[in-house]
């Protein structure tokens, strides 16, 4: 079976890896990447590198697409570059089919034209909901185009069969990012503080904020609110990380760069981490700041607290360590006080994650090949009967 993977992001390679590296393992499969958007970007830390690491290098294709996309008329043009790629793309490797992470609108473009080109897609991670970004609608779109659902938990596997999918092909598999930091090696904390120049002093804080694209407000402001509330915590070390590349982001960017000059001593400001340098900060951070799904999904099995701010990933399901606040300074710093003070870092230690699974990667693996990929291509519509 030829397996097309695609990826577009330090984030989601990041969580696919282990599905790949897996998969390549597998004598009946073969596994080719389709590699896109950020990675292909010295903006954005040539993350391409990341995957060649892994061993895919040999079998990796590149999907040129712009990446400076700082508003919507922008994202619309790369996600037409995008499609028209990974058409060119799909028509050459002929995959039985291929395996598509999550919400992002380069992944839209990547179904669109799998779906045109009748290879049938996999879709992890399908059913949750982030009502603060056009990322929701996104995903859901996916789904309908989508013939396989792996879900996070059961409630979204739950919501995917809501949707009209057939139950026997929408499996509850856990979060593929919860079992990465379980079964991860990390660095330690004398590796880690070499590699990113800070010594993990107590209460350093790991922060990624995305522009919230269905915010009305300007994100510089957001962004600038984030910043006043960091200042207010002058004994903490920052870990900063950019921002994906949706519209309106590189003024996120800018400012973080800006904040992280102005304060040498205490940040760092680090376009990608990579996967084996966030998990393994993530064992040593005293807590996650920002917006980012990975704060509501794997943060929580490290037993440290999120602070989720604004909008963005309004409506997933979390653990009782993610702290929700405003996008005003006094609502973040005050999220962030709550983080570090004993009853939240209590807290953080002993709630469950309702998105872990021990045995997420073989269920992934297993549903993946399991399934002859002929019958994949038809669908019928699952009616809900009425109660």
């Amino acid at each position: 079976m030829k397996i097309a993977i695609a990826t577009g992001t330090r984030a989601d390679w990041g969580l696919l890896s282990p599905v790949a590296c897996a998969l390549s393992r597998r004598p009946d499969c073969r596994v080719e990447i389709l590699a896109t958007n950020m990675h292909l970007s010295p903006l954005y830390g040539d993350t391409i590198n990341e995957i060649v690491a892994d061993g895919f290098g040999g079998c990796i294709t590149r999907v040129e697409m712009p990446v400076g996309t700082n508003d919507p008329v922008g994202a619309v043009e790369a996600m037409a570059v995008c499609m028209t790629g990974m058409a060119r793309a799909l028509r050459e490797l002929a995959p039985d089919l291929i395996v598509i992470l999550g919400d992002r609108f380069e992944m839209l473009a990547t179904a669109t034209a799998a779906l045109m080109l009748r290879v049938p897609i996999v879709h992890i991670a399908g059913g949750e909901i982030s009502e603060g970004a056009v990322d929701d609608s996104i995903r859901h779109a996916i789904t309908k185009m989508a013939s396989l659902h792996l879900t996070a938990t059961e409630t979204y596997r739950r919501r995917v069969i809501a949707m009209g999918e057939e139950p026997g092909r929408v499996i509850n598999t856990g979060a593929i990012g919860v079992y990465n930091i379980l079964h991860t090696p990390l660095l330690s904390r004398e590796e880690l503080a070499a590699s990113v120049g800070l010594p993990f002093r107590p209460d350093t804080l790991l922060v990624t904020y995305h522009p919230a694209t269905l915010d009305s407000d300007d994100p510089a402001i957001r962004c600038r609110a984030l910043l006043d509330a960091l200042d207010r915590f002058p004994e903490s070390d920052l870990i900063i990380t950019y921002p994906n590349n949706d519209p309106r982001g590189r003024v996120i960017i800018d400012m973080i760069e800006a904040y992280g000059k102005a304060n040498p001593e205490r940040v760092r400001v680090i376009p990608s981490l990579g996967k084996l340098r966030y998990l393994s900060a993530l064992r040593y951070v005293s807590a996650v700041v920002g917006n980012s799904s990975s704060g509501i999904v794997e943060v929580p099995s490290m037993g440290i607290p999120t602070v989720d701010i604004g909008i963005r990933q309004r409506g997933r399901l979390c653990s009782d360590s993610v702290i929700h606040c405003g996008d005003s300074a006094p609502e973040i710093a005050a999220a962030i006080a709550e983080a570090l003070s004993p009853e939240g870092r209590a807290r953080a230690l002993t709630s469950p994650n309702p998105y872990s699974r021990p045995d997420t990667l073989d269920i992934m693996v297993d549903a993946i090949t399991g399934t002859p990929p002929h019958i994949l291509l038809s669908k019928k519509f699952h009616d809900i009967s009425p109660s």
